[in-house]
């Protein structure tokens, strides 16, 4: 399952004020609490008592996977449909997906889609994609 996390803190801007800001991250987890311990563990080494940070909210998001490229600059999610027929209802049926994608840009993105959709015997449409505020996705501590 993933989480997505948000932390606020104070940032020190490049005019030397101070602003509060929130960071979006994305923390695969099997609960709300791993989420949140797994991103204050994560925080910690960035953060002090002089500079502290809360997290502000934890959900769950319906991610069914991840299409890593851990030196990416961007996370875009994509939504797609599963298209399927019922031939005893004659009707068409189609599921959304959302995957988040790892990229340099958005055609990069595009193309490592089309390239983790290769050998679905599915046939799919693409109903939206959109790059996040995701700064950092944090994989399972099983999957490590």
């Amino acid at each position: 399952m993933y989480f997505e996390v948000k932390v606020k803190y104070d940032k020190a801007m490049e005019n030397g004020l101070e602003k509060t800001v929130t960071e979006v991250y994305l923390v695969d987890a099997v609960s709300f609490t791993e989420a949140e311990a797994r991103i204050v563990e994560e925080m910690l080494p960035y953060h002090s008592y002089l500079h502290p940070f809360s997290v502000s909210a934890v959900k769950k998001v319906k991610i069914s996977e991840v299409v890593w490229k851990e030196e990416a600059d961007y996370n875009y999610r994509f939504k797609y449909n599963i298209i399927t027929f019922d031939e005893k209802t004659m009707v068409e049926k189609r599921t959304p997906i959302n995957i988040i994608v790892q990229a340099d840009d958005i055609d990069e993105a595009f193309s490592r889609f089309k390239e983790s959709m290769k050998g679905s015997i599915s046939d799919y449409t693409i109903s939206e994609i959109k790059e996040t505020q995701i700064l950092t996705i944090y994989k399972s501590k099983i999957n490590e």
